[in-house]
């Protein structure tokens, strides 16, 4: 999604408590950036405007997040979102960091001693050209990359996406990777019993009559 430049969105950032300007310094020991370093470490990769890891995030603070996004002007919506919803529930934000980054080059500011729990990508780019489409954050290029710091025994990947063509390559991909698909729907608003959170981008779609496509993917 493209965005206007947003003046204020480095100056607020940069002030931020729970905003991380230099990820490389973390590589290896992110979990000693939160409060609580012991609760479990979970990522999500391309937290655009903020609306999905505000929400997920705040209801459950006995888990750690990292959101993860490449623009300034998103990054700075999603911190004032995280700001709205905390401070609706009175709680403080211990529980989540947001930082900048190219998600290409992840395994620059992660690795395994980080050892995450869950990934979660939401409606990214299908980067439907054929020679794009290894710019896709579910291709078999990025997988490998993740599985070098998704836990071994417990890793997730929750993945969702409006898109047809993407869905069903993703579920190549991830077989091709070595990834158990433990649950996946094509309707995932007339699935029961999906723990879901909507997204910006996904209600933009269900309101125009599109079903959304979910799968849950388990290392090993």
């Amino acid at each position: 999604m493209r965005i206007r430049f947003k003046p204020w969105a480095r100056p607020e950032l940069e002030a931020a408590p729970f905003y991380i300007d230099n990820p490389e310094a973390c590589k290896g020991r992110w979990k000693e950036q939160f409060k609580n370093p012991n609760q479990p470490f979970h990522l999500e990769l391309g937290c655009g405007k903020g609306t999905f890891i505000s929400e997920l995030a705040s209801e459950n603070l006995n888990i750690n997040y990292l959101a993860i996004d490449l623009v300034d002007a998103m990054l700075g919506l999603a911190k004032r979102k995280i700001e709205e919803v905390y401070n609706s529930k009175q709680e403080e934000i211990n529980n989540v960091i947001l930082t900048r980054f190219d998600i290409e080059r992840i395994l620059l500011i992660l690795d395994k001693s980080d050892k995450v729990d869950r990934i979660y990508i939401n409606f990214c780019n299908p980067w439907l050209k054929g020679k794009h489409r290894k710019k896709r954050l579910t291709h078999t290029r990025q997988l490998e990359k993740y599985k070098e710091f998704l836990d071994r025994e417990k890793g997730e990947i929750h993945f969702k996406t409006d898109d047809d063509d993407l869905f069903t390559s993703s579920i190549n991909y991830f077989e091709e990777t070595g990834f158990n698909i433990i649950r996946k729907t094509y309707d995932l608003h007339n699935e029961k019993n999906w723990y879901n959170i909507e997204t910006e981008h996904e209600k933009m779609f269900t309101e125009q009559g599109i079903k959304i496509k979910a799968l849950i993917a388990k290392l090993g």
